[in-house]
């Protein structure tokens, strides 16, 4: 038995009537049946309209006020559609048809696809949400977020374990320190060929392991609005360094006001829950008291998370970034925390920390290990080619 021949011309004529939505003037001609109707139906309760011609009543029209209705769609859109679409359609359900009230309510939260930008909204919605709901809306949070450390955890402990070690080398190391491979790489150049042996001039070794901290990192990290997955990933990451017992870690968050989230680091749900996204910024304020917390500045790495729209006082802002670098901090900026690349952002002022030698750019989960170990080596950092930005 042989499967059915596709036929190209008609297969093209079905998408494109899927993507157009079967207007009369769609020009497509094509019917839709089945499980293909189906998949039109939950397209058009979301697309069905023009932005431009949805108000008042009608922008809800699709899918209606009520959470019973969202979600027999949410879980419609989970049958015809793969994940990664799911989630998009989400996001454009909240964004387009303003749904982002029904997520406080129970049954809705129980339906969607949980995701990094779900988490944000919910975090955004926290304080309105009913106390029955708050539960329900933690639960889905903790699931991102174990889903995150799973991926990201052993990584991450793995790449800044070996930058320690490396940082940690010393140039007179005692016998049970030297680290031979790179001790005779160093000294290849001295090698005697009539006696087939390397006769060192310098050892390169390893200080000896201390259980005592050997780095400090501080998280700085902006809660404005905008910022929401980066400060899903930061709490991860924060939670993820803060369990390593040679990096001493501490997570701040700001938008016109400061808050160090430091004792909550054993649990990166409270810390999500500890912050409030939107609200200005006020970046000077931020950077003013992390610079406050550090006691050991060359041993410090200081990360600031922001999209760099200062609040604040620009100039005290920069001059503080200066001093900290002076004094012997590396100090990191990214644009942003996320998979998305970089937002929109203050050019002047990524220009501005250029200049002092501090590039900012956005970064990946998947990079962030790599940014943070080339810190902690005091070696350049592995920027991505943005093409043009920053």
């Amino acid at each position: 038995m042989t499967d059915e021949p596709v036929d190209v011309g008609q297969e093209r004529l079905r998408r494109w009537r899927l993507v157009l939505g079967g207007d009369t003037a769609d020009g497509t001609g094509c019917a839709l049946s089945g499980q293909d109707a189906a998949m039109d139906r939950a397209l058009a309760a979301l697309y069905g309209k023009e932005d431009g011609a949805r108000t008042g009543r009608d922008r809800s029209a699709g899918l209606g006020s009520s959470a019973p209705s969202v979600a027999r769609w949410l879980g419609d859109i989970r049958t015809y559609f793969p994940s990664s679409v799911v989630q998009v359609m989400q996001r454009d359900a909240i964004d387009r048809l303003g749904l982002a009230a029904l997520l406080t309510e129970p049954e809705m939260l129980e339906a969607v696809e949980a995701d990094v930008h779900l988490v944000g909204t919910l975090l955004s919605l926290h304080k309105a949400m009913p106390e029955t709901t708050k539960e329900t809306a933690r639960a889905v949070v903790r699931k991102v977020v174990e889903d995150l450390e799973q991926r990201l955890a052993a990584r991450t402990r793995a790449t800044l374990t070996g930058a320690l070690d490396r940082s940690a080398r010393v140039s007179r190391p005692r016998h049970h320190d030297i680290d031979w491979n790179r001790t005779i790489a160093a000294n290849l150049k001295h090698y005697l060929p009539e006696h087939r042996t390397v006769v060192p001039e310098r050892f390169v070794g390893y200080g000896r392991a201390s259980r005592s901290v050997r780095k400090e990192v501080v998280l700085c990290v902006d809660q404005s609005g905008s910022m929401a997955a980066s400060v899903v990933y930061a709490a991860v990451f924060g939670a993820v360094l803060a369990s390593m017992r040679s990096i001493g870690t501490r997570l701040v968050v700001f938008d016109t006001a400061v808050v160090d989230l430091t004792e909550q680091l054993d649990d990166p749900v409270d810390v999500l829950f500890g912050t409030r996204l939107g609200g200005g910024t006020d970046i000077n304020r931020a950077l003013a008291y992390c610079q406050s917390q550090i006691t050991r500045p060359t041993e410090t790495v200081v990360v600031l998370i922001s999209d760099l729209y200062e609040g604040g006082i620009r100039d005290e802002m920069l001059k503080r970034v200066a001093a900290m670098k002076a004094a012997g901090v590396q100090f990191v900026t990214l644009l942003a925390l996320s998979d998305e690349g970089a937002p929109a952002y203050d050019r002047e002022h990524a220009s501005a920390l250029a200049a002092l030698g501090t590039p900012a750019f956005a970064c990946t989960p998947d990079l962030f290990p790599e940014v943070m170990a080339a810190a902690i080596e005091k070696r350049p950092l592995p920027i991505p080619d943005p093409t043009g930005d920053a």
